[in-house]
């Protein structure tokens, strides 16, 4: 049975599960044990474990034994069936980051044509990045956010056999000659997306080693043409993250006000609430139906980004926590909207509208619920209408919600220091990265890790082994850059407050008193995996141009949980990165395929998976990889 560290790190989700169970509702937890066989919550069928079962066709489903030679119908082997589901994950992973990122460009093309209440928070960025990407930077901020919406489109747009401009621009040399050498140089992602789409059709391509090339060439168009592209957008338009101290835990939550949570990925209505709530009308709309004020709560993704961008006031209050928090958020009684955007919304959430009294509300045209009450869909010309709306949907609601339900109350609130980006970082260094590569040449710090995550439960509780795995970092004086949902565990469990140097070992300790800062910095969210790699590759070029697979850095995931976490990982392996992931691929049942990614990739790209369980094992695995990058540099 789960239950303790089972069901979550964080003492505030183990109080909510409870109030769950009394209250009879299914929850991620119960549904997660209903899967598992003969009692235990982990045990699933062991072709489907091992990636080695498909349905794609109707003489499935099929099932591949590679030991003996077990193929499908078709002749397609466990390696190239399991490879196959792989990359048919990282489309969906990489359209789904890149529909993110056509949102932003949009929103920026159309705060440039005046018609958003959305203004350009950063026009010396919007400049630097126009000159990077080869746009001329002459005449207004307007009309070079225009030529810049319109460079990156048409680079979009590009064919397979038209490499992208924006990987050749901003991508390092020496990966860019790797990628050529390989043939894993993209063109446009549409473009890839299409031609990977249709590689995984039965009967086409069914060697494991190409499709394994698409996926890292996926992974490269998505990371500097979505990813990149995408968080340079929303620095330009709400400013570049700076550190800053943030609330966080679900005692953020004040049941005597209007609470609003945008939910999601994308922080545009998000943002447009906030700036709405601030005018002192709407403060007075919330207390004459008897709240103490209207607050806007940030919440998975969208609220990542909000808190990274934004310093807490009296209205953007706080950070609740990941996905897997959601049905302890909304089960507290405190919330009156739920605006849902593009991703981490969970099918069941309508269910929790009518017992916890709160409107559910979709904003964007790929979410859908079954039985849904309430739909907009947004649209960058009619943001402030479109958040006018979701502010009065919460007064309305807060009375029937204040009425109808009791709600939990004491639960713990912490403070986390939230902003780094790579301006954020350089600043704190005086203004050069000079001063971080010191200590790492000097050994005070022996490498940096980014950790990119989900949560997930399979094996582990809801954050826990990626806070240990964190905490075995720090120990080893590596330095921890948190992202994603991971990055809401790291801010949650303490590890993103000062007062953590005191869990990291002497050399991280030491940074953290010298510059004021957290052993682990928050870094953004998973969409921050493209700034990573751009940060990488300027640590690299400050260096001398050391190569990406010499640096002392790994990439770590220790609870990926969907396919946007694949494609991450399939652009650290292309890029060159040693990277760790848990729980395990469903590829076990491919020996090829894991060869290929555990012992040939160092050889090919440089990159390196692992897989290790234990998470002090992992740590020192990592380590091993980091000091043999030390040696080679002779630091």
């Amino acid at each position: 049975m789960m239950e303790g560290d089972r069901i979550s790190y964080h003492d505030s989700v183990r109080t909510m599960f409870e109030r769950l169970k009394a209250d009879g509702k299914s929850n991620v937890w119960d549904r997660y044990e209903a899967q598992g066989f003969g009692g235990d919550p982990d045990k699933r069928c062991g072709f489907c474990m091992a990636g080695t079962r498909c349905d794609f066709c109707s003489n499935g489903p099929c099932r591949a034994d590679a030991e003996k030679d077990k193929r499908g119908v078709c002749g397609i082997s466990a390696d190239g069936m399991a490879m196959r589901m792989m990359l048919l994950r990282n489309i969906m992973g990489a359209t789904n980051y890149h529909y993110h990122c056509q949102q932003a460009v949009r929103t920026l093309r159309e705060t440039a044509q005046g018609t958003t209440p959305f203004q350009i928070a950063e026009p010396a960025k919007l400049r630097t990045f126009a000159a990077r990407l080869g746009v001329g930077t002459a005449g207004t901020d307007d009309e070079v956010a225009l030529r810049l919406c319109d460079a990156v489109e048409a680079d979009f747009h590009r064919f397979t056999h038209e490499p992208s401009q924006i990987v050749e621009l901003l991508a390092p040399i020496e990966r860019k000659e790797v990628w050529r050498k390989l043939n894993i140089f993209p063109g446009g992602i549409n473009g890839e997306t299409v031609m990977d789409a249709a590689s995984c059709l039965t009967n086409v391509d069914g060697s494991y080693v190409s499709l394994a090339k698409k996926a890292m060439r996926l992974g490269v168009a998505m990371a500097y043409q979505s990813q990149v592209v995408l968080e340079m957008i929303q620095d330009i338009l709400y400013g570049t993250p700076r550190p800053h101290t943030m609330q966080v835990d679900l005692g953020v939550l004040d049941p005597d006000y209007v609470n609003v949570l945008p939910n999601g990925h994308e922080p545009f209505l998000g943002f447009a609430m906030v700036e709405l709530a601030r005018v002192p009308e709407w403060q007075e709309k919330a207390k004459a139906v008897g709240a103490k004020g209207l607050r806007v709560i940030a919440n998975i993704e969208t609220g990542q980004e909000m808190i990274q961008h934004w310093e807490q006031d009296e209205v953007l209050w706080g950070y609740t926590g990941n996905w897997l928090s959601q049905e302890a958020v909304i089960a507290t009684g405190a919330i009156d909207v739920f605006a849902a955007d593009m991703n981490c919304s969970m099918p069941l959430d309508p269910a929790y509208a009518e017992k916890y009294h709160f409107q559910l509300v979709p904003v964007t045209e790929v979410l859908a619920f079954e039985g849904e009450k309430h739909r907009l869909t947004y649209d960058p010309s009619k943001a402030k209408e479109q958040a006018t709306l979701l502010l009065q949907v919460g007064v309305d609601n807060y009375q029937d919600r204040r009425a109808s339900v009791t709600p939990v109350t004491g639960l713990p609130v912490r403070e986390a220091v939230v902003g780094f980006s790579n301006e954020s970082i350089v600043e704190a260094l005086g203004g050069s990265l000079d001063p971080l590569l010191n200590l790492i040449k000097d050994g005070t710090v022996r490498g940096v890790v980014g950790l990119v995550s989900c949560t997930a439960l399979r094996e582990y509780g809801q954050d826990v082994h990626q806070v240990a795995v964190a905490k075995e970092l720090i120990r080893r004086d590596i330095l921890v850059l948190s992202m994603g949902c991971g990055n809401a565990a790291m801010q949650v469990a303490g590890l993103c407050s000062p007062e953590a140097k005191d869990l990291a070992g002497p050399g991280v300790k030491k940074v953290c008193e010298l510059l004021g800062v957290p052993p682990v910095l928050s870094y953004g969210t998973c969409t921050d995996t493209g700034r990573l790699a751009d940060l990488i590759g300027a640590i690299g070029h400050a260096l001398g141009d050391v190569p990406v697979t010499d640096l002392p850095l790994a990439a770590v995931a220790p609870q990926y949980m969907e396919q946007k976490a694949t494609i991450d990982a399939l652009f650290a392996l292309a890029y060159g990165l040693y990277t760790y992931v848990f729980p395990v691929p469903f590829v076990t049942g491919a020996p090829n395929l894991v060869n290929l990614l555990t012992q040939e990739l160092p050889g090919i790209t440089g990159g390196r998976l692992d897989v290790e369980k234990d998470p002090a094992k992992a740590a020192e695995n990592i380590l091993t990889h980091i000091e043999g990058k030390r040696t080679t540099l002779g630091i």
